[in-house]
């Protein structure tokens, strides 16, 4: 079974987080500037004009689709490297995902998910010569 997560965070942890997904074989993900607010509200500014409440806030969302297998390993990398202690670290969502199939090879399933030494290889020990990869 597949599935996607989808985490929103902060823009100063995207390198942190980018980083640490690709040491443990996070090869594919999609990143969109997103705003909103959680719990905090939003925040409030002081300028010239006074004192104004801003409360959409920018953030970046990461999509990942991925096995099961791995889906504990990568919310806990990203836990771990976008993580401040701070009010608005961000919030990650789990869903399901019923099929995926790759355009060029319309490899479907786990299939259309694998790339070169991605986190199944270095899971199974594989290295890219060991396994047909689009």
């Amino acid at each position: 079974m597949l599935k996607k997560i989808e985490a929103i965070i902060r823009e100063d942890k995207v390198n942190d987080v980018k980083e640490a997904l690709a040491e443990i074989g996070i090869v594919g993900m999609n990143m969109f500037e997103v705003r909103g607010h959680g719990r905090q509200g939003g925040i409030q500014l002081v300028g010239r004009a006074g004192t104004y409440q801003v409360n959409m806030l920018p953030k970046i969302q990461i999509n990942i689709v991925l096995s099961d297998r791995n889906l504990e390993d990568v919310i806990e990398t990203i836990l771990k490297s976008a993580y401040t202690g701070e009010t608005g670290d961000g919030i990650i969502f789990v869903y399901p995902v019923e099929e995926a199939i790759r355009v060029r090879t319309r490899e479907r399933g786990q299939g259309a998910m694998m790339y070169p030494d991605d986190i199944d290889a270095k899971r199974d020990g594989l290295k890219t010569d060991d396994r047909s990869l689009p």
